[in-house]
C-alpha cells in the first residue's frame, strides 16, 4: 500500500519554491517592500524603465496613482510614472492618500487640490476622490500601491510563493484608519500577517535588543521620533530582557515633510509679494515642488539660490539654513511638544533616555537634527537609511512569523492610544482598558441590572479619557437580551474587551445564570483623524478637576435614583406595615429628593454643581432613617414568617 504524503507546516510541497513574507512599509510619500534573504533584511529593487526612462534602480515607490486620461491613460498608473502627472493633472494625480484613510470630509482640514464626494448616508463615512476614471476611495488608492509592491516582490523573487506580508502603520491610529488599511491589503489580494506599528518596526531594524547583554544596566529606555512625509509618530519603548514595551505614543497623522514644503512655500511667496489665491492650482503645485526641492537642497548646503516666476511675478533671492530653522520652526516645536507629552505620559524624564532613534525621511534635515539634538541634550541615532528602516524591521518581524521563530526571544507590545470603555447609567464612562496598556489584551469586568425585572442591556463602547460619555467618541452599540428577571443588582453580566495584535477590538457580554451572551467586533466609522485623539487626551488634562466632580454629581444622583425606585417597589408590595402618616411622611421625602434629583447638572459653573450635589445628598440624608426603618419592618416580617410553625425543640436538633 502507498503512503499519502504530507508536507511540513509552513513548508511548500513544492521542495524549490521557497516562502517569504514581505515587510511592507505602506508612506504616505513613499513606500517600499522588504524580506529577509541568507537572514538578513533587504529592500527589494524595481527597474525604473519600467516607471520612467531611467533605467537605474531603486527601493522607495512613490505613493503617487493616476487616475487621468492624459495621453490614452484609461487605467490607474503607480509610481514614479504616476508622480510625473501631478503638474499637469494634480486633480487626478492622488498623493498622500494615507492622510485621507479612515477620515471624514470634516477631518480632512489641510490643503489638496481634489474633489471629494462624501456619502450622503453617512457623514463620518470616508470621501471618494473624484477623478476622470470614477470615484475612488482612498483604501483603493492604497490597495493599488501595495498590488504594485507585491508585484514587485514577485519579480525580484522568482520561483517562490508569498505567504503574507506584515504591513507598518503609525502608532497612532484608531481602529478606523487599522481597518482601512487591512481593507486596502484584503482588496490588493494580500494576505495581512500583522499590522506594526511604525516605531516598533524601527526598533526591530536597530536591532535595539543587542543592549540585553549590557549586565550592568537591565532596563532601556528608547525614544522613537519618526518624522515622515505626512504623518509624525513617536514612541517610547522600554526594553527588558529582550521584551519591547511600548510606554507610551503620540504623533499627528496630518504633521510631516509635506508640512515644511507648505511653509516653505509660504515663505516663498510672501519674499515675491504672492498669496495662494493669486494662482492656479497647477502653479501651486509647481511652486509646491520647487519647495520640495529646496528643502532637500538644503540638507547638503548652508544656503541656495532660489527664484520664483509665476503669475507674471519674477522673483529671485537666497534660503539659507538659518531661514529654515525659523520657517519650519512650528512643526519642529510641534514635535517637541508631543515628544514631552509622551514622557510626562509615560513618568520619564530626559536622564533615564538611553537612545533617540530616528526614522522617517524627514529626520535627514539637518535643521530637524539639530532641534532633537539640542532639546534631548543628546545625538540621536541616525546611521541607517531612516526611509528604510521600518521596511526592514517590518520583514524580520514577518521572517519570524512565518517561520515561529521561537529562538528570537525579542516580544514586541504595542499600546492602546486612548482609554476604551462602556457607559453606565447617568451617562458615566466605566473604563475598561485604559489608555497606553499594552496590546494585545483581553479584560474582564462585571455589570449588573438597574431596574427591577430588567431582561436586556445595551452595551455601548466608548473611546476617550473623560468621565462622561457625550465627551468621549462613540465606537459601537449591541444589545443583550434573554437575562432572568430578578431584582436589581443581582444579575451578572461579564463583559470582556479582547485587543488583538492589529489594535482590532472585540467586545462580549455574557451572562452568567442564564447563559446569554453577545458580541460585537468593532469596525467603527471611518472618521476619527489624530487631531481629534489629542483633542480628546487635551480635553481629558484639562477637564479633569471638573470631570471628577461631575463624576461624583451624577453617581450620587444615581444611586439616589436607585433608592427611590426601590423604596417606590417596596410600597407597592409592603405599605401595610406603615402608618398612612408613616407613609405620607416617607413619599414626602422621596418627592423633595425627586426635585432635587430633576435639576439641570450641564452647567461648567463648578459652584453650581457643588450645590447641587450638596442639595441631593442632604434630601437623600433626610430620607435615610425613613427608609432604613421601613426596611427594618420589612426584614422583621421576613423573618418572622420564615420562622412560623417551628418550635424550640427544631433549633436543638
Amino acid at each position: 500500500m502507498s503512503l499519502l504524503q504530507i508536507a511540513e507546516p509552513n513548508q511548500s510541497a513544492n521542495p524549490h519554491e521557497h516562502k517569504y513574507a514581505l515587510g511592507i512599509d505602506l508612506g504616505t510619500t513613499r513606500s517600499m517592500v522588504a524580506v529577509v534573504r541568507s537572514g538578513k533584511a533587504a529592500l527589494l529593487e524595481t527597474s525604473l524603465s519600467d516607471e520612467t526612462t531611467n533605467t537605474s534602480k531603486d527601493t522607495l515607490l512613490p505613493s503617487v496613482v493616476y487616475y487621468g486620461n492624459k495621453e490614452g491613460v484609461t487605467t490607474p498608473v503607480v509610481g514614479s510614472e504616476a508622480l510625473a502627472y501631478f503638474e499637469t493633472d494634480p486633480a487626478n494625480t492622488i498623493i498622500s492618500a494615507k492622510r485621507f484613510m479612515g477620515r471624514s470630509v470634516q477631518d480632512i482640514k489641510f490643503s489638496h487640490p481634489y474633489e471629494l464626494k462624501s456619502s450622503t448616508s453617512n457623514v463620518e463615512a470616508m470621501p471618494s476622490f473624484v477623478t476622470a476614471q470614477g470615484e475612488i476611495s482612498p483604501v483603493a488608492v492604497s490597495a493599488e500601491i501595495l498590488k504594485t509592491l507585491e508585484q514587485r516582490a514577485q519579480s525580484a523573487l522568482p520561483n517562490a510563493s508569498i505567504a503574507g506580508a506584515v504591513i507598518t502603520v503609525p502608532a497612532y491610529f484608531d481602529e478606523a484608519q487599522r481597518q482601512a488599511t487591512k481593507d486596502a491589503a484584503k482588496l490588493a489580494g494580500l494576505n495581512v500577517l500583522r499590522l506594526l506599528n511604525e516605531p516598533t518596526a524601527a526598533a526591530v531594524a536597530y536591532g535595539l535588543d543587542r543592549n540585553k547583554s549590557d549586565s550592568e544596566k537591565q532596563e532601556h529606555i528608547y525614544l522613537i521620533y519618526d518624522l515622515g512625509g505626512g504623518t509624525f509618530d513617536v514612541s517610547l519603548l522600554k526594553m527588558t530582557e529582550g521584551v519591547f514595551e511600548v510606554l507610551a505614543t503620540g504623533g499627528n497623522s496630518a504633521l510631516g515633510g509635506d508640512d515644511m514644503d507648505r511653509q516653505i512655500m509660504g515663505w516663498l511667496l510672501k519674499q515675491a509679494d504672492l498669496t495662494p489665491k493669486q494662482l492656479t492650482a497647477q502653479q501651486r503645485t509647481h511652486i509646491a515642488r520647487q519647495a520640495e526641492a529646496y528643502k532637500q537642497a538644503l540638507t547638503h548646503e548652508d544656503s541656495i539660490s532660489v527664484s520664483l516666476d509665476v503669475a507674471g511675478t519674477q522673483w529671485q533671492g537666497t534660503l539659507t539654513a538659518e531661514d529654515l530653522v525659523q520657517i519650519v520652526e512650528p512643526i519642529t516645536r510641534r514635535t517637541i511638544s508631543t515628544c514631552e507629552q509622551v514622557m510626562r505620559d509615560a513618568n520619564i524624564d530626559l536622564s533615564q533616555l538611553d537612545e533617540i532613534i530616528m526614522v522617517g525621511g524627514s529626520t535627514r534635515m539637518p535643521v530637524i537634527q539639530q532641534a532633537v539634538a539640542e532639546h534631548f541634550n543628546k545625538q540621536p541615532l541616525s546611521h541607517l537609511n531612516p526611509d528604510e528602516v521600518v521596511a526592514l524591521g517590518a520583514a524580520q518581524v514577518a521572517e519570524q512569523l512565518i517561520k515561529k521563530d521561537k529562538s528570537n526571544n525579542v516580544l514586541l507590545l504595542d499600546v492602546t492610544p486612548l482609554s476604551l470603555g462602556l457607559e453606565t447609567m447617568g451617562g458615566l464612562v466605566e473604563v475598561v482598558i485604559p489608555r497606553n496598556t499594552p496590546i494585545p489584551v483581553a479584560k474582564k469586568q462585571t455589570f449588573t441590572t438597574y431596574q427591577d425585572g430588567q431582561t436586556g442591556m445595551i452595551i455601548h463602547v466608548v473611546q476617550g479619557e473623560r468621565d462622561t460619555v457625550e465627551n468621549c467618541r462613540s465606537l459601537g452599540r449591541f444589545e443583550l437580551y434573554g437575562i432572568p428577571p430578578m431584582k436589581a443588582g443581582l444579575a451578572r453580566i461579564e463583559v470582556t474587551f479582547d485587543i488583538d495584535a492589529n489594535g482590532q477590538l472585540s467586545v462580549s457580554a455574557f451572562e452568567a445564570t442564564s447563559g446569554v451572551k453577545s458580541d460585537i467586533k468593532i469596525t467603527p466609522s471611518y472618521g476619527l483623524s489624530d487631531e481629534q485623539q489629542e483633542q480628546l487626551l487635551r480635553a481629558g488634562f484639562e477637564n479633569a478637576a471638573q470631570d471628577k466632580l461631575a463624576r461624583s454629581l451624577i453617581e450620587a444622583k444615581v444611586e439616589a435614583e436607585r433608592e427611590v425606585l426601590a423604596l417606590q417597589s417596596a410600597l407597592q408590595e409592603f405599605n401595610s406595615l406603615l402608618s398612612e402618616e408613616e407613609v405620607s411622611n416617607l413619599q414626602q421625602a422621596m418627592q423633595q429628593l425627586g426635585e432635587a434629583l430633576e435639576q439641570d447638572i450641564s452647567s461648567d459653573d463648578q459652584a453650581v454643581l457643588q450645590a447641587i450635589k450638596a442639595d441631593v445628598e442632604n434630601k437623600q440624608a433626610k430620607l435615610k432613617p425613613l427608609s432604613d426603618a421601613f426596611a427594618a419592618r420589612i426584614m422583621d416580617q421576613s423573618v418572622q414568617q420564615s420562622l412560623a410553625g417551628t418550635s424550640t425543640e427544631t433549633w436543638s436538633e
